[in-house]
């Protein structure tokens, strides 16, 4: 295998980055509108958020 090092991801890994936001962030609103909770890991912790909390994380956008 050969590892080619760049300052910046090529553009197909930023296309599959996107593809992958674009996944959490569905999950995490199918969850909120469930209410369901979800775990997070925040500065080295455990975190459970739900309700309110998942809602902040789609204004913050």
């Amino acid at each position: 295998m050969q590892i080619i090092k760049t300052d910046s991801p090529s553009q197909e890994a930023l296309q599959h980055l996107e593809g992958l936001r674009q996944a959490v962030r569905k999950d995490l609103e199918r969850k909120w509108r469930l209410g369901q909770y979800a775990v997070f890991c925040e500065d080295g912790k455990i975190v459970k958020k739900s309700g309110d909390e998942l809602k902040k994380l789609f204004s913050e956008e």
